[in-house]
């Protein structure tokens, strides 16, 4: 088996005008970070998987998994592509453990 590593970009747009949709909200919310997703931004979140089998059974636990209304979209770059990402404004938050390593020092 090979490894290649993915990121799965996860982008959505929920509606939270109703308690009913809040209650949604909040449970695909912990579902993405129980599932192990990153806040990239609001409403922007990721994940690293091992290679493509990981990233269609994650995108099927994802259709399980959505709330009745709203906008959900997924991109899958290999973590090269994602790697080049450029900031424009803000900068990189070193904070979060972010890699593929199998032993990280703190």
């Amino acid at each position: 088996m090979s490894y290649r590593f993915m990121r799965m970009i996860l982008f959505f747009d929920l509606p939270t005008e109703t308690s009913q949709e809040r209650r949604e909200y909040t449970r695909f919310r912990k579902y993405l970070l129980k599932s192990g997703f990153m806040m990239m931004q609001e409403s922007v979140y990721c994940k690293i998987a091992l290679n493509q089998t990981v990233v269609n059974s994650l995108y099927d636990s994802l259709q399980k998994n959505k709330p009745g209304k709203g906008l959900i979209q997924v991109l899958t770059v290999t973590e090269k592509q994602f790697s080049k990402m450029e900031f424009i404004l803000g900068e990189y938050n070193g904070d979060i453990i972010n890699t593929d390593e199998r032993f990280v020092e703190l």
